[in-house]
């Protein structure tokens, strides 16, 4: 049985990528990279805790929503440091320079936004549990099983 740690607050642990359940087990196998078939590749369950982490079928294309949200923010957010720190001119081409130079910070910043979207749409639907480390069994949170059935059937037979 593991000891459990005193948990990190929840804003922390959707920044570091890790489970929401326990707050400790990391969700993806591979460190963060460009290389996009790497980078969200996630445990099939946490590690830690056990608890899975597609807990149904398309469960992540709400990312899509996320990860939309983020760049919105961050786009505003680059606007008004722009803004106050350059500003803005009709007779330059100061606009420009924020256009080329927040897309090129918005793709930098993609594989990480992805993943992040994915830590926040999880977190949003499995709570933390205090006392997970002292439960003998515990309901998956959000689990249809019959979509999981039916998809490791599907993966057996591509096999």
């Amino acid at each position: 049985m593991q000891i459990a740690k005193p948990p990190i607050g929840y804003l922390r642990n959707v920044l570091k990528l890790q489970c929401p359940r326990c707050r400790q087990g990391k969700l993806f196998q591979h460190t963060l990279s460009i290389n996009l078939t790497n980078n969200l590749s996630m445990h099939q369950r946490c590690k830690v805790c056990n608890q899975p982490t597609e807990v149904e079928v398309g469960f992540y294309y709400g990312t899509g929503y996320v990860s939309y949200a983020l760049t919105v923010a961050l786009t505003a957010a680059t606007f008004v440091a722009w803004l106050l720190t350059i500003g803005f001119a009709l007779s330059d081409n100061r606009i420009y320079w924020w256009l080329g130079s927040n897309a090129v910070f918005l793709l930098l910043l993609q594989p990480w936004l992805m993943r992040l979207s994915r830590s926040l749409w999880l977190s949003w639907f499995v709570s933390y549990n205090a006392n997970w480390p002292t439960l003998t069994h515990f309901n998956e949170e959000r689990i249809n099983a019959n979509q999981m059935e039916g998809k490791q059937a599907i993966s057996q037979k591509e096999l």
